[in-house]
């Protein structure tokens, strides 16, 4: 029967071993489920899947030879079984074989994504809850725009990484389907029992309709299921990669003993992991692209999307678990600064609380039009001087007809901008 592999052997499903060895398992049941149409004797299939087997070695010779991989396959197959091979493969065309396996390779990957996902997504929790109350300054335009809470970056990954679970659970069921249709997909020389058979064997859903392939647009979203979530990884090395600038310096990559960041310059701690991570991710959004060409094929089908596939599914899959690994241990370890963050919240000598004052002045009856231009100048004037923008609104006597000494202190109250922090969580079960 066909191994199913731990995360740590992800690489090992894209094999040649285990390729071949999900190929023997798709021709063996689909002579079981001839022998239970009566179609040929039991002691046959007995027979087959006991003798049943292949040396890589020797098929990747033969298919030097013969320049076909399923028949060098077939050819070395019935070496070991003998005279009853002659019913394996019988009314089947390579790619019921290729593209069937292809699904099950799909599935064992995809359901190793999905545990690394889910693990991810638990870290992403556990750091939201940590720095829930931690108030930073939130950046619009890469600009000081308000305070908010550092713990909201997390929870909003990890909502994030909820959406891409669901959309590769939805893509691998998209995915997860076998076909045993034969050359042009119309069952002449196969009854259909056999397909149904074979894929309810392997796990997989039986095509509906196929021509002699199974269409790719089913791949291609497997693809950009994965490009998103390296997007969402690279959206996350980006923040962090933001964040350990030296004149930002609120959060930092870990930095492990004896680690080194430069040749020159002894002093330098590099976000190197995350800088990797939006590298990376980059080929994972090429690969999608790839993906989605290869959906036009000619008439009932080409080969054009075969050598990519061998290529872009096995690059996609281990590159995806390689990425969220990298991240999960990134996020995990990530050191962080709340009192740097204060510091930067200061930076700007309380002008982020601008739209507080704002809006407090209209309240007060103030038209909009008149409090914009109000507080605007004062914030230009704090801009130039660097001065304390609170004690230059006191200072303004026509902010002073509508707000009060106290009622101005209201304003730069850092609490209230995280009043709100607690729904937010609850709304988005992060708890």
């Amino acid at each position: 029967m066909i191994k199913r592999y731990s995360r740590e052997e992800l690489e090992k499903i894209w094999s040649d071993e285990n390729r071949f060895r999900i190929w023997l398992e798709i021709e063996i049941l689909a002579c079981e489920a001839r022998a239970k149409a009566g179609e040929i004797p039991e002691n046959v299939v007995k027979n087959i899947r006991e003798k049943a087997n292949f040396n890589v070695e020797k098929i990747l010779e033969i298919e030097a030879e013969v320049k076909h991989d399923v028949i060098a396959f077939l050819t070395n197959v019935a070496e070991f079984v003998g005279e009853d091979s002659v019913h394996i493969h019988y009314g089947m065309t390579s790619s019921d074989v290729l593209d069937t396996a292809l699904a099950v390779q799909m599935k064992q990957s995809g359901e190793i994504i999905l545990q690394d996902i889910e693990k991810f997504i638990e870290v992403l929790r556990k750091r939201a809850i940590e720095f829930k109350n931690t108030p930073c300054i939130g950046r619009s335009h890469g600009i000081h725009a308000e305070p908010t809470s550092f713990g909201l970056k997390f929870a909003l990954w990890c909502e994030e990484m909820r959406r891409n679970k669901k959309r590769l659970e939805n893509a691998l069921e998209n995915a997860s389907v076998g076909q045993i249709s034969g050359a042009v997909g119309t069952f002449e020389h196969l009854e259909p029992y056999v397909q149904n058979y074979v894929c309810e064997k392997l796990g997989l859903k039986a095509e509906t309709v196929s021509t002699q392939v199974v269409q790719r647009d089913r791949h291609a979203e497997f693809l950009v299921a994965l490009a998103l979530i390296g997007t969402t990884l690279d959206k996350i090395a980006v923040e962090i990669r933001h964040l350990q600038r030296t004149e930002v310096s609120e959060a930092e990559e870990f930095f492990s003993k004896g680690q080194k960041g430069s040749s020159a310059m002894p002093h330098k701690r590099n976000p190197i992991v995350s800088e990797q991570i939006s590298g990376l991710a980059r080929i994972l959004r090429t690969n999608a692209l790839a993906g989605m060409e290869n959906v036009a094929l000619w008439h009932e089908r080409d080969i054009s999307h075969s050598s990519v596939e061998r290529i872009i599914l096995p690059d996609s899959t281990i590159l995806t678990n390689y990425l969220l690994n990298k991240s999960i241990s990134l996020v995990a370890n990530l050191l962080v600064y709340p009192e740097n963050m204060l510091k930067n919240i200061n930076l700007t000598n309380g002008l982020v609380f601008s739209q507080t004052v704002l809006l407090a002045l209209t309240k007060k009856g103030c038209l909009r039009e008149i409090a914009y231009r109000l507080v605007q100048k004062n914030a230009m004037e704090v801009w130039k001087t660097k001065e304390n923008f609170k004690e230059v609104l006191k200072k303004d006597s026509e902010i002073r007809v509508y707000l009060s000494v106290e009622e101005l202190e209201s304003c730069f109250d850092l609490k209230k901008s995280l009043k709100h922090v607690d729904y937010i969580f609850t709304v988005a079960k992060i708890e």
